[in-house]
């Protein structure tokens, strides 16, 4: 139990609360984007480990003037798209009014301690925010949550102690980074370039794909590789997700990398009654459509998916997850060049099926 010492407070008692800034319309202007100023989005905040560095966009001098530059040290708060998602600016930077930046104030908190303490308060956002057409959280309802606040000391020794951890994490990600990049380029090297251990020894012959080394073949994606997607229980049905215990991954969470926590879950009951199923550790998953259309993952443990995923299953023994994920990934922009779909383009089953690969 936390002593008398420690009060409830709301985030505007804290510092300073305020929008991020977009009023150009429309948003997509060309002269907005391309100079100095970097321009975080919503998805790069859902994708920072604690601190944002990194991002896909950048403002010009026009951008900027219709946005605002915040400081290294606020705290980035996703209210819209990506529910109260949270990350650090290591850096000057710009965001959009879906993101709320909480600048604190130093003589009454520690921004990695609210960041901890937001993480606490994240499912109970996210519920309050669900809305019948897009969820949204206001900066009304963010500033009406209470955060339980220790003095100043033990706000800097409990977020001191939880960064430690946080620096090991990303410590690992990064090697993890190196080695997904090494494994790229061994893919491409081997089966690209076709320069793989005794590929002397393996001459070219003609193929539909051009010259392949003798031996290998041209087969469809379909004929090594099984492929499914998984469902959405009913949101009517409390039972599905309550006190669930099956990881249930959505298509948003597709990154790139090992699905290792997800946002929910879901019941036994769910499973049972409900189009969604369960995969196996390993499995690899891409995203058919949505804003991560493309996107793939490897679960690293059992897990359910929604509509949105393709799980994709090796018929042939030889051939497992790693040539699944690598062979996707070096055809990723000829698939998504081929989505269908006038109103929601997305990637069939079917046309992964058909893509054409080599099968050593």
């Amino acid at each position: 139990m936390p002593s008398n010492n420690w009060k409830t407070a709301k985030l505007n008692e804290l510092g300073y609360v305020g929008r991020g800034r977009s009023r150009h319309r429309p948003r997509d202007a060309a002269f907005l984007f391309g100079g100095r100023y970097p321009f975080f989005q919503t998805g790069d905040i859902k994708s920072a480990n604690f601190y944002l560095t990194e991002y896909s966009q950048t403002y010009s001098e026009d951008g900027l003037a219709q946005s605002k530059l915040w400081e290294a040290g606020t705290l980035c708060i996703t209210i819209a798209a990506n529910i109260a998602e949270s990350a650090i600016l290591g850096i000057q930077g710009c965001f959009p009014d879906s993101v709320v930046g909480f600048v604190a104030d130093p003589k009454k908190a520690d921004v990695r301690f609210i960041k901890y303490s937001l993480e606490t308060l994240k499912a109970q956002m996210q519920s309050i925010a669900r809305g019948t057409t897009q969820d949204n959280l206001s900066l009304d309802k963010l500033t009406s949550f209470n955060f339980l606040i220790p003095p100043l000391p033990i706000q800097k020794r409990i977020a001191g102690i939880l960064s430690s951890y946080d620096d090991l994490i990303e410590n690992n990600q990064r090697r993890i980074k190196i080695l997904e990049s090494m494994a790229r380029g061994l893919y491409r090297e081997w089966f690209v370039n076709f320069r793989f251990p005794g590929h002397e020894n393996h001459p070219r012959v003609s193929s539909a794909l051009g010259e392949i080394p003798q031996g290998w073949e041209v087969v469809t994606f379909g004929e090594i590789y099984n492929t499914t997607s998984g469902g959405t229980p009913s949101r009517k049905k409390p039972e599905y997700f309550l006190d669930g215990n099956i990881a249930w991954v959505k298509s948003q969470e597709l990154l790139d990398d090992f699905i290792l926590t997800t946002e929910e879950h879901i019941t036994e009951l769910a499973l049972r009654n409900s189009s969604a199923k369960l995969f196996p550790a390993n499995t690899v998953l891409i995203a058919l459509y949505g804003a991560t259309i493309g996107k793939l993952a490897i679960l690293s443990k059992a897990a359910a998916t929604n509509q949105a995923c393709c799980a994709i299953i090796p018929r042939v023994s030889a051939f497992g997850r790693e040539y699944a994920f690598f062979t996707i990934l070096q055809n990723r922009e000829r698939i998504i060049g081929l989505r269908i779909g006038a109103a929601q383009q997305n990637i069939s089953q079917e046309l992964l099926r058909k893509m054409v690969v080599l099968k050593p």
